[in-house]
């Protein structure tokens, strides 16, 4: 495994724990001696996100993963909570064995997860991905996140 700081092919693994989507390794750089984490996924048939104006495209884990991100910036939220959903989700998608998936259902159990790590989070995923046209229609989604509560 390549060094993200230095370069160099020399690793050991240190740490090796399941995580829901695969395996978590923590390494250790042989040559300049810091630690990195990697993750190994099982990888099979990959379906077809269907976008709502009709076109298709692989389902990209690191799209999904960079969205989720996003959302969470500034939020206290742990990155190994967010790789956990992310994982999730992936597998959700992975082990449905369907060759298609709309990205409204994949965009749902973003929103689900993020709605139990944080509501504010939730909120800033929600105005992107539900494409609020005024500030009534977000009003709308607050208030039923605290329904919720």
């Amino acid at each position: 495994m390549k060094c993200p700081f230095c370069d160099a092919n020399d690793s050991r693994v240190v740490d090796t724990r399941q995580v829901e989507a695969g395996i978590r390794r923590r390494r250790e750089c042989n040559t300049c001696g810091k630690r990195f984490t990697t993750y190994e996924h099982v990888t099979g048939i990959t379906p077809l996100v269907v976008k709502s104006d009709g076109r298709r495209e692989e389902f990209d884990r690191q799209k999904l993963l960079v969205g989720v991100r996003k959302a969470c910036a500034k939020r206290p939220i742990p990155g190994e909570d967010i790789e956990n959903l992310v994982a999730h989700i992936e597998e959700t998608v992975l082990g449905s064995g369907r060759t298609e998936i709309s990205s409204k259902e994949i965009g749902q159990m973003a929103l689900e997860g993020l709605r139990h790590l944080d509501e504010v989070a939730y909120i800033r995923f929600a105005s992107v991905y539900l494409d609020f046209k005024d500030l009534e229609s977000m009003k709308r989604e607050v208030e039923k996140l605290l329904e919720h509560r």
